[in-house]
């Protein structure tokens, strides 16, 4: 392996820590109502764990309702039991063959709890780019160990390898803020 693969391996994994926190941030819910904070409930589909999205049309009526209109009549009690059952704290009713999902506006003690999850997640996503540091260091002193590149390279190596963490942890900060203050605004 190469200095130049080592690092592209580093920044691929960085990428792909950052994008999960993206998707963690986007689960935590706010005040508003969007359709992603039903992506992770699984229904059950004819006997296979299924996401909401793949058996109903979800979509919002307005800024505090989510609309599930299932694809099947059947479904209906299915999905509605499913979000209920959720730790979102969610209480779904249908109307017909739709589900209509109000979000309760959050109460100052609930957000401040979100805030704390926020930084969880964020401090869990630097640790993650850390890790990814130490073992592109480590995999650089094997290649010095191994004679594969000289000192000097591995010491420029591990400057841009430091460079590729930093910008990646203050990514992760600027996501951070911007998500404590969604949480925050009433």
């Amino acid at each position: 392996m190469s200095i130049a693969e080592v690092k592209k391996n580093a920044e691929q994994k960085m990428n792909k820590s950052v994008d999960s926190l993206k998707a963690d941030l986007a689960k935590v819910r706010t005040g508003r109502a969007h359709t992603g904070i039903l992506d992770h409930i699984q229904v059950d589909y004819y006997g296979s764990p299924t996401q909401i999205s793949q058996v109903a049309n979800v979509t919002l009526l307005d800024a505090r309702t989510i609309s599930v209109q299932p694809w099947e009549k059947k479904m209906v009690s299915v999905i509605e039991k499913a979000i209920r059952d959720s730790d979102l704290g969610l209480n779904p009713s249908s109307v017909g063959d739709i589900i209509r999902v109000p979000t309760p506006p959050l109460t100052e003690e609930r957000r401040k709890e979100m805030v704390k999850l926020v930084k969880t997640e964020g401090e869990d996503a630097k640790v993650a780019v850390r890790n990814i540091r130490r073992d592109a260091n480590e995999a650089l002193k094997k290649m010095v160990k191994d004679k594969a590149c000289s000192e000097d390279e591995e010491r420029r190596a591990q400057d841009d390898i430091q460079k590729l963490t930093d910008r990646f942890v203050q990514q992760i900060d600027k996501l951070l803020t911007e998500k404590e203050k969604e949480v925050m605004t009433v």
